[in-house]
């Protein structure tokens, strides 16, 4: 069941969802909260995914908002974009309706509308419970025409849900944030 974006804020007062909302999402419209680009990120060199060990490319920061940045991002640009907002999604159940049993949370991220109508390609991903600090998404653009993108704009939505179950907290190594693996490492 989806959890509409008034009752997150609501909930965020108690569990700490999400830390640095921008101030337009105090008062939210819809079923999400919108998340910001914070930090931009191109890939160097190459990469590897293994049964037991992976690899991801060493990253190059481009782009920061606390600088003002803006980036263009041409025909067949990628991208790495990091969020202003940081996420702690509980690794325990939580309350959402007083009376109501407890439940897990996970979220999903959907693009904003206006990339798709730019041209712009956004992959995301679900989520789980355990997770907490910045979100890493990618950009491609897949359009005809250069795109420019400034930091501090929203161009994603949270969806937060509730999960059916039990199910094992969150322990991967992206906690925190990091967006590269800065070499081979173990996965877990």
């Amino acid at each position: 069941m989806i959890i509409s974006a008034n009752k997150i804020m609501e909930l965020n007062k108690k569990y700490n969802l999400i830390e640095n909302v921008g101030e337009r999402e105090l008062n939210p419209e819809g079923v999400g909260i919108d998340i910001r680009v914070g930090e931009v990120y191109k890939l160097r060199g190459a990469s590897f995914l293994g049964v037991e060990k992976r690899e991801t490319p060493e990253v190059e920061k481009i782009a920061d908002v606390k600088h003002g940045d803006k980036i263009v991002l041409n025909p067949g640009d990628f991208v790495l974009v990091k969020t202003m907002e940081k996420v702690n999604v509980p690794a325990s159940k939580v309350v959402i309706e007083e009376g109501q049993e407890p439940v897990f949370l996970m979220l999903d991220v959907y693009p904003r509308s206006t990339l798709q109508r730019c041209g712009i390609y956004f992959m995301g991903t679900k989520t789980d419970p355990g997770y907490f600090g910045e979100l890493t998404f990618a950009l491609l653009n897949v359009g005809n025409s250069a795109f420019e993108l400034e930091l501090g704009a929203r161009i994603a939505n949270l969806v937060f849900k509730q999960v059916v179950g039990d199910v094992r907290s969150y322990e991967g190594q992206w906690k925190g944030g990091r967006v590269s693996t800065g070499g081979f490492e173990k996965q877990k």
